[in-house]
């Protein structure tokens, strides 16, 4: 969940968002809190109080704390695929080359705790890998290529998935999700998982995007002590870093989106059912899905194709086929003309706000223009804003209910009977010991609360276990109100003759505040396209005193190849990712 939108839509109430806004990444720094350390599967996070107070450590004000002149900086899935074939890289060379990046600015230097956990295995696929292609047998475009994968996503090897939680610390999934399964059977190296807002950014009305009881906070890799966003803050931070090529996210609202905005990235989330969510953590049966992020539009469509399939154990996906490209192959609708004679709707309440968003939202329309589009100005956000409380009714509902039957249906191990090293203080420790309801989960973090909850507390959890069965009228009611989304933009679409809806889709990053929690820092387009379960592109549109904003593009169910076009056009014609300086402070 991007919470930021929540704050915007007065989802979340409570919250004073005077006193919210008037926090500054200084007077974060200087904040003190409980600290202590945390474990990550392979190494100590340390306490957050070290994150924010040393944000720029190593480094004088505004001078750059890790090196940009990585051999693979900013490199493709393309360029990796020529280097292998003609022999200057193996797999395992650059899979080498990606985990000696993690260990020295994910755990130390800039220490961005985007990674939470390293894939032990990850040599061992890349070996396997380069000996495939020594016998002439190279499975896809991601074969051999290292991929970053949220820790909600199951994974079928020695990696926990824990959705960030202490309290399901140990958890060793017996099996991989669906869209793991793809990623072997596609040759990907799963290098490893990355830290995320714990439970998705579904647990408090104050919680930190980026900060999980397990990982600890994440970082912004352009301005450190600025918020990566959430849900899918690791994985964001990560590909924006360099720490990977590709990376999955998740989202429910925003979670994809917003991270891939905040991080200077290309983030795609598909059609609910283009994706199947089994093996995943869920939050909302009606709006969650995973998707790809990447510093390239060619590399997030060759990631959504190898994802892409229906599963009989997520019946949502049977409504793909027939949707899906046959050779399930996106790349082949990127068109450098996508945008001509396109007629585009723009969200007209985005015109005014922050002058350097604006700024950049009003080139972008004429880049639009310039390319070939008719624009049109839309107002869409005055029709979707109101449907926020029903979709929050909705997402707790659907929480409770899809959490507990995860949990009951998850079949753990813990290697050695342990937990593993790095486990901290009060954590599972044993198969025995996991939680099998939300209820277990609430009472953990009670009885652990200076561990899992010394900065932000479970309202979310807590309001979410008092809600009834999926039975009840006020749930039902709440569901027809929230998915009348896709009605409101398929009339709009209809009567405006419209191809796709643009706007900004998200503000600049906010500050990391471990006391006050997120802020709303203006602008956000994640929740037409997330209550009606439609795709959303967003594509870098510039940047703001050195902060990335992305541009959206959303249309109706099953639409990934034209957006996907349209997108491409965008990024081609404009060029707008900058990869990231890690500054550590910018304050004068």
């Amino acid at each position: 969940m991007d919470r930021r939108k929540f704050l915007r839509n007065g989802s979340l109430t409570g919250l004073s968002l005077t006193a919210l806004a008037a926090a500054s990444c200084r007077s974060t720094k200087d904040k003190n809190g409980p600290g202590g350390s945390a474990g990550n599967g392979d190494s100590t996070a340390g306490s957050d109080t070290a994150v924010a107070a040393g944000a720029g450590a190593g480094a004088a004000s505004g001078d750059a704390v890790a090196p940009t002149d990585f051999v693979l900086n900013e490199v493709t899935i393309d360029i990796l695929q020529q280097k292998m074939q003609q022999g200057a890289y193996t797999a395992k060379s650059i899979t080498e080359l990606y985990l000696r990046r993690i260990a020295k600015i994910d755990k130390s230097g800039p220490a961005l705790h985007a990674v939470i956990e390293v894939n032990p295995d990850a040599l061992a696929i890349a070996d396997a890998m380069d000996k495939e292609r020594k016998e002439g047998k190279v499975r896809g475009p991601l074969h051999g290529i290292p991929v970053l994968v949220k820790d909600n996503i199951d994974t079928g090897d020695k990696m926990m998935t824990t959705a960030g939680s202490l309290a399901m610390v140990g958890h060793v999934a017996a099996r991989d999700a669906f869209i793991i399964a793809q990623l072997r059977k596609a040759g990907a190296v799963l290098l490893g998982k990355t830290n995320l807002s714990e439970w998705a950014n579904f647990r408090s009305t104050r919680s930190t995007s980026g900060w999980s009881s397990r990982g600890r906070q994440t970082k912004c890799p352009y301005i450190l002590d600025r918020n990566p966003s959430g849900s899918s803050a690791g994985s964001g931070s990560a590909t924006s870093a360099n720490l990977c090529v590709v990376a999955i996210g998740t989202e429910t609202d925003g979670s994809v989106v917003s991270p891939s905005s905040v991080n200077g990235l290309v983030g795609i989330k598909p059609t609910v059912g283009l994706l199947s969510r089994s093996g995943i953590i869920p939050i909302s049966a009606t709006q969650d899905t995973a998707g790809p992020m990447a510093r390239t539009v060619r590399d997030a469509a060759i990631l959504l194709g190898v994802l892409a399939g229906a599963d009989d154990k997520d019946p949502v996906t049977r409504a793909s086929t027939g949707h899906v490209p046959g050779d399930r192959d996106y790349t082949k609708f990127l068109d450098l003309h996508g945008l001509k004679g396109k007629r585009i709707g723009v969200e007209k309440s985005y015109l005014k706000g922050h002058e350097g968003v604006v700024a950049l939202y009003k080139g972008a329309i004429e880049t639009l223009k310039a390319l070939g589009a008719e624009v049109v100005e839309i107002e869409l956000m005055k029709d979707i804003n109101p449907l926020g409380k029903d979709e929050f009714i909705v997402l707790q509902y659907e929480f409770k209910d899809g959490l507990n039957r995860y949990l009951a249906a998850a079949v753990a191990s813990a290697a050695g009977g342990s937990a593993g090293a790095g486990t901290p203080a009060g954590a599972s420790a044993s198969v025995a010991g996991l939680p099998k309801t939300l209820a277990d989960i609430i009472a953990f973090d009670k009885q652990h609360a200076a561990t899992a909850m010394p900065y932000f507390q479970q309202e979310t959890l807590e309001s979410s276990e008092a809600m009834g069965g999926l039975g009840s009228a006020a749930y039902r009611a709440a569901l027809r109100r929230s998915t009348s989304a896709r009605g409101i933009i398929d009339r709009l679409m209809r009567e405006q003759r419209l191809d796709a809806i643009s706007a900004t889709t998200n503000g600049v990053a906010c500050c990391i505040d471990l006391i006050d929690g997120d802020y709303d820092t203006g602008f956000s387009f994640s929740s037409p396209a997330a209550m009606a379960g439609y795709p959303h592109i967003t594509v870098p549109m510039g940047v703001v005193q050195g902060l990335p904003v992305g541009f959206s593009f959303i249309a109706g169910a099953y639409q990934e190849p034209q957006l996907l076009g349209m997108a491409y056009c965008f990024e081609q014609a404009t060029l707008k990712r900058v990869a990231p300086a890690f500054i550590g402070d910018v304050l004068m």
